[in-house]
């Protein structure tokens, strides 16, 4: 009976997951269309986009530390509440500054989701096989959550207004409310560590400041401003690890740091967030933008990457049993670097099929390290301090994924900029201002802008390429040495941690 409770829970915290997820990426289609309703400006479009995912990643191990402290359970339920009363407040927005504010609340009720429903993993499953399985459903639905968000979207936008998009969380939270005290058990430490205001207050204003001065470079050419938010950003981002360091109790134990293969595995979430969100971008304007499909058919040609997500994820356990963790999280990242060399060749009758099998793979490689990354982190901390290591898991995810669309939004920006000579800033500017021309002039206008937005996709090809296989050497290089023992450890070869 406890095995089916615990598994029958396991699906409960299956809803919060995927949910939060998707409420990432879902935008990426509907953005379109609500700008046009709201008649939101070009930065207000960014921060309606990004909102969630960096109050998500700003605050995410303010809100681990919290439920370790509060009760993990408790918080999770406080945060889905919350979540589904925002999502309607989103979804019947009528500026886009109530949207954005929706939005970052959103993000804000979502870091109390993620990192509560991965420690309480670690309490529900105390075999050690069958956490590992729990976990790998639970990257699962995280990661193939944030891959089919647009296909949602696209599905609701063909019969619904982009508000739907939103709604669709609400009953599954109520959902959650109900079963949640039923299935899910309560877990607390006197041991967690106390929350710091100030260590707070510099987190969240390092990353804000930082994403901000990243995004304005892609609306602004020339601006002090910008990079007086970036340096900034980082001075206080500075301020807060010298805090962490000092304090008996840290908001964010930076010591784990020190266990080279922990700090592999951070490192490699977040730059694989940047790598897969910067592509994920790209590819859905692609495929409506250039290739001229309707959102609902590019939500469909998009499936392949959250499938490729869900394969890679499930297969990472029965792979774990044959080599060393450290060798599938290697070798699934080379995998996903060739798939991102993919994209590099996707132009005229073969761009489709390139596409659609390029994310395929890259997103089928960085299956093992989402599932077995985030088992590793997990199991370098002891059990009262699982809401905080899920937390710093949580925001290598997280803070991945918006730096991604910033990065790799501007790259693609800058390589269509070059390619325009400055004639126009974006390709949907093109299409505008081809309406306003005779036929023919708007249609070269119109060919060329999407050969140049081509080209900025060929180039974040390469650079998700390159950045997968630094991720790859990092991984080797960071893994535990091995060095002869006097008695080694018999299981040595089946942990390969």
């Amino acid at each position: 009976m406890r095995v089916n409770r615990a598994w029958l829970g396991l699906v409960v915290l299956m809803l919060p997951t995927l949910l939060v997820a998707m409420d990432t990426t879902a935008l990426l289609l509907a953005l379109p269309q609500l700008s046009a309703d709201l008649g939101a400006t070009n930065v207000q479009q960014l921060w309606i986009s990004d909102s969630y995912g960096l109050m998500v990643a700003g605050l995410v191990i303010t809100m681990g530390t919290l439920g370790d402290r509060i009760g993990r359970r408790r918080l999770l339920l406080i945060g889905g509440a919350a979540f589904g009363v925002l999502s309607v407040v989103a979804a019947f927005a009528d500026s886009p500054l109530t949207l954005i504010v929706a939005r970052a609340l959103l993000g804000v009720a979502g870091a109390t989701l993620a990192p509560a429903t991965l420690a309480l993993i670690t309490n529900m499953f105390r075999d050690e096989r069958q956490r590992g399985k729990a976990i790998a459903i639970w990257a699962t639905c995280q990661f193939t959550g944030g891959a089919l968000g647009p296909v949602l979207a696209g599905f609701l936008l063909q019969y619904f207004w982009w508000g739907s998009v939103f709604l669709v969380a609400v009953p599954a939270m109520a959902l959650l409310l109900l079963a949640g005290p039923v299935l899910l058990p309560e877990f607390r430490s006197d041991q967690a560590g106390r929350l710091d205001p100030a260590s707070v207050g510099l987190s969240l204003a390092a990353v804000l400041l930082m994403i901000h001065g990243i995004k304005q470079l892609t609306v602004e050419s020339v601006s002090a401003g910008p990079a007086v938010a970036l340096v900034v950003g980082a001075a206080l981002g500075f301020v807060f690890v010298r805090r962490q360091l000092r304090l008996e109790t840290p908001l964010l134990d930076l010591r784990l740091l020190r266990n080279r293969p922990f700090t592999a595995v951070l490192v490699a979430l977040v730059f694989a967030g940047v790598a897969m969100a910067g592509t994920g971008l790209l590819v859905t304007q692609y495929l409506q933008s250039v290739l001229g499909y309707s959102p609902v058919a590019s939500a469909m040609l998009f499936a392949p990457m959250g499938l490729g997500v869900a394969v890679g994820t499930m297969a990472a356990p029965g792979l774990a049993r044959r080599m060393k963790q450290t060798t599938a999280i290697a070798g699934g990242l080379v995998v996903s670097a060739l798939g991102s060399l993919l994209l590099v060749g996707a132009d005229g009758a073969r761009a489709l099929p390139l596409v659609m099998t390029g994310i395929a793979v890259l997103a089928l490689g960085t299956g093992p390290l989402f599932a077995l990354g985030t088992g590793q982190v997990l199991g370098s901390v002891p059990p009262e301090r699982a809401g905080s290591a899920a937390s710093m898991s949580e925001t290598g995810n997280y803070f991945g994924g918006s730096l991604g669309f910033a990065l790799l939004g501007v790259v693609a920006a800058v390589v269509y900029r070059s390619r325009m000579d400055g004639t126009s800033d974006s390709l949907a500017g093109a299409v505008a201002a081809g309406q306003d021309l005779p036929a023919d002039q708007g249609a070269e206008l119109l060919h060329t802008a999407r050969e140049a937005f081509t080209a900025g996709l060929h180039v974040t090809g390469i650079v998700a390429a390159v950045i997968f296989t630094g991720l790859a050497v990092l991984i080797l290089a960071m893994r535990p040495a091995t060095r002869p023992a006097p008695a080694p450890r018999p299981d040595y070869e089946a942990t390969g941690s």
